[in-house]
């Protein structure tokens, strides 16, 4: 059943991403973006599970919503500090790897998460092992893990635990 609902889901996400490609719509691109579409939901999925770890209740949905603009919102905030940082007179830059951990469980929470991470400038997921995430951090704080986890995953988390786990 989960190996369904995640062909069901890549066949919408990849319709979507078509239509959007291809805008405005022709029939012609139609066919081919549906001929496309079913020669890869076709094809047997090494990861096709990943996609089942999603959940689609109200509450995970108002969630999604919400993460997507807390994400937008995290990247506006870091690309001002890194553009701050840059422009400074001292560049005031501090980098290094730290160490986090996480609460998320599914491997699409975990891949969810270090994603959101590296797409915010400052920070880049570098390793992951378990519930660890090595993370290189433009402007390294001090203080001990727990302090740097708050900063740095506990706004993803909050949202990421309702989507998946």
């Amino acid at each position: 059943m989960k190996t369904f609902k995640a062909r069901i889901m890549l066949i919408l996400l990849l319709g979507a991403v078509w239509f959007l490609l291809t805008y405005p719509f022709d029939i012609q691109e139609g066919i081919a973006g549906a001929v496309l579409i079913v020669l890869i939901v076709l094809m047997p999925l090494p990861g096709g599970d990943l996609l089942g770890d999603l959940k689609w209740n109200p509450k995970a949905i108002l969630a999604m919503i919400t993460f997507f603009f807390y994400f937008l919102g995290a990247l506006i905030k870091s690309n001002l500090d890194v553009a701050f940082r840059v422009l400074h007179p001292q560049m005031p830059i501090n980098p290094g790897i730290v160490q986090v951990k996480t609460r998320l469980k599914t491997p699409l929470g975990r891949l969810m998460l270090a994603n959101s991470i590296t797409l915010t400038p400052g920070t880049i997921t570098v390793d992951t092992k378990g519930e660890d995430f090595y993370i290189h951090w433009i402007a390294v704080e001090e203080g001990d893990c727990e302090e740097k986890t708050k900063k740095i995953v506990s706004g993803f988390e909050r949202y990421l635990e309702v989507i998946c786990g």
